[in-house]
């Protein structure tokens, strides 16, 4: 088995059902498997199976088919980030070994900016509208052309059809090799659990950038025939989504908690029919409980999590529906917080840093063992042995198991916050502050400290027309939480750093706020 069947099966079965849709009209599956086959030749016939294609694309059906032709072709897709900076694109280039670029046409001058760090691949396609003068050949090119079949190539479970470069937080991104093997597992995993009832009639909307879990969503409803929407390709709208989800009758996306956030804050969902919703996944980074409760109580029980990470494949742990479906019931709403439960065919074990398991309740980092887990890290092999130890992927998260199975993160192992002795867990800080009527985003960071070697540090961004003080806001800390977790200051800002997937960017906050602000 290995990644693009999903969409050869799907057009055997469901030839006239539209595959691909965006604002210029649709293509269907039968034509859709037409045009993998040609690029997959054309990709064949300028490289050589096992070569990397390096992907560049903002959010348009030329870049998933790109990805697919890649792994059909038996090379490895390398999607890169549409927000990164020349010189990180450069490295991701360089490092791979990439020796196809292909990229729509708004990064032109970007390709162009790539070149002055690094060399260009030998062959380089752009997506859109070329122009004679832009870096490489048009994209056309490769579809254009004799249909000759499905290119002849034996493609291995064990090769690595997606090479995922992390996010960087310390030293260069690394190249996580995810195999057709992971990635199949991956939609197995969802297909038995939250996504189960996924079918050919569903219409997948690709909101957060397909260079990361989006496409890994998107390949669910692939694998079962759904159809996949590309009509908004700039930044995160909640007037423009919702428009797409009623003009497209939408019943699948994925988000990342702030867009959740950002949607369900809108005044749009009250002026648009979003009644064909019927599965949102989120991802990514936390969702603090107060918003997924009022996204539940506007949008209804819609939501599934997942939780995994580049070097183990989007589906480790899930909340499914049914979890989000509390009640009354306290063991169910506390629930609500954690990331659900191992998914079939995953060990989740909590460890100390000797690799001994820890026993129920008690935090430590999160191991996992599964097909899901990447074959190791691109042409680094000591990175490799520090990240799969024994059989077992050191995630880095920090996490408990409650009783049920439910896992429940805490945080990065480098965000743990050791004050006095003591270990801090910001998120716990920040599930409290979030339920504070004035905050509308908080991160909690520990900032260095003579006395305590570290002390709490909450930064807060109040909601629009909302007022709050700092002594307010720890003796709020105070009610809830040990007065030793409590923030030492709440300092007040604009907005959150966050990366293009949502995340807040704590090692920047870290960062600016020890070089800026006193600690003592």
């Amino acid at each position: 088995m290995n990644v693009p069947h999903f969409l050869i099966r799907s057009a055997i079965q469901f030839p006239s059902r539209p595959l691909w849709i965006d604002g210029e009209g649709t293509i269907s599956f039968g034509e859709g498997r037409r045009r993998l086959d040609r690029v997959a030749i054309s990709l064949l016939e300028v490289a050589k199976q096992y070569d990397r294609v390096a992907i560049l694309t903002s959010n348009r059906f030329e870049g998933f088919e790109i990805y697919l032709a890649a792994m059909h072709a038996g090379m490895a897709a390398v999607p890169m980030n549409p927000r990164n900076h020349p010189r990180e694109y450069a490295y991701t280039i360089t490092d791979s070994s990439a020796s196809v670029l292909v990229y729509s046409e708004e990064f032109a001058s970007t390709v162009r900016e790539i070149a002055q760090f690094a060399t260009l691949p030998p062959n380089v396609y752009c997506i859109g509208d070329w122009q004679e003068g832009m870096p490489g050949r048009p994209y056309d090119e490769l579809v254009q052309g004799e249909d000759l079949g499905a290119p002849k190539v034996n493609i291995d479970p064990d090769d690595v059809a997606w090479l995922f470069y992390t996010s960087g937080t310390t030293g260069q991104p690394k190249g996580a090799m995810e195999t057709h093997r992971n990635l199949v597992q991956m939609v197995h995993h969802f297909l038995t659990g939250g996504l189960d009832d996924a079918n050919e009639n569903d219409v997948m909307l690709h909101l957060a950038p397909i260079s990361h879990g989006t496409t890994s969503i998107g390949l669910v409803f692939l694998a079962r025939g759904g159809a996949q929407a590309f009509p908004l390709s700039k930044s995160f709208d909640p007037e423009k989504v919702c428009e797409a989800i009623q003009k497209y009758r939408v019943t699948a996306t994925m988000m990342a908690p702030t867009m959740v956030q950002m949607l369900v804050s809108s005044d749009a969902i009250k002026t648009h029919n979003l009644s064909s919703l019927k599965s949102i996944v989120y991802g990514g980074a936390p969702m603090h409980r107060a918003v997924l409760e009022d996204a539940m109580k506007k949008l209804g029980p819609v939501f599934i999590q997942s939780y995994g990470q580049g070097e183990a494949a989007a589906c480790c742990a899930a909340l499914n529906k049914q979890d989000h479906i509390c009640g009354d019931d306290p063991v169910k709403i506390k629930r609500l917080s954690s990331v659900g439960r191992e998914a079939t065919g995953v060990i989740i074990r909590i460890v100390n840093e000797a690799g001994q398991e820890l026993p129920t309740g008690e935090a430590g980092e999160i191991a996992i063992r599964s097909d899901l887990v990447m074959r190791g890290y691109w042409n680094k092999p000591e990175a490799t042995a520090a990240a799969k130890v024994n059989g077992w992927l050191r995630t880095g998260d920090v996490g408990y198991l409650d009783d049920g199975g439910y896992l429940f993160l805490t945080d990065r192992v480098k965000d743990m916050i050791i004050s006095g002795g003591s270990n801090i867990y910001p998120r716990e800080i920040e599930e409290v502050l979030y339920t504070h009527p004035a905050i509308a985003e908080v991160a909690v960071i520990g900032l260095p400290d003579e006395k305590w070697g570290e002390s709490v540090a909450a930064i807060v961004v109040l909601k629009a027309g909302a007022n709050a003080t700092q002594e307010e806001l720890i003796g709020y800390t105070r009610q809830h939480i040990a007065s030793y977790k409590k923030p030492k200051r709440v300092i007040f800002a604009d907005a959150l750093p966050k990366s293009s997937y949502g995340k807040v960017l704590k090692r920047e906050l870290r960062d600016h706020y020890k070089a800026h602000v006193p600690t003592n």
